[in-house]
């Protein structure tokens, strides 16, 4: 294997453990799995607050980079192919 997919490699294995984490750091919404494990019993008083929103916004940037990251990855394995 050549070094750009190494870096690639290691850059997807990275951003898919961020992503991970980002998704589980979610309040649960209710109504799936979350309510099944016990986080449907707390009430919510409005709307998102701001630092779920950032969360949101972390966990979009994140999950298209881990996107890029892929396509990149089939790009480099398909120009070493040639």
């Amino acid at each position: 294997m050549s070094l750009p997919v190494n870096v690639l490699s290691g850059v997807l294995v990275f951003l898919s453990i961020l992503l991970g984490a980002t998704i589980l750091l979610h309040k649960g919404r209710g109504g799936g799995m979350s309510d099944l494990f016990g986080g449907g019993m707390s009430t919510s008083m409005g709307g998102a607050s701001r630092a779920e929103r950032r969360l949101d916004r972390i966990t979009l940037v994140v999950g298209l980079l881990w996107l890029l990251a892929i396509v990149a990855l089939l790009l480099v394995y398909r120009a070493e192919s040639l």
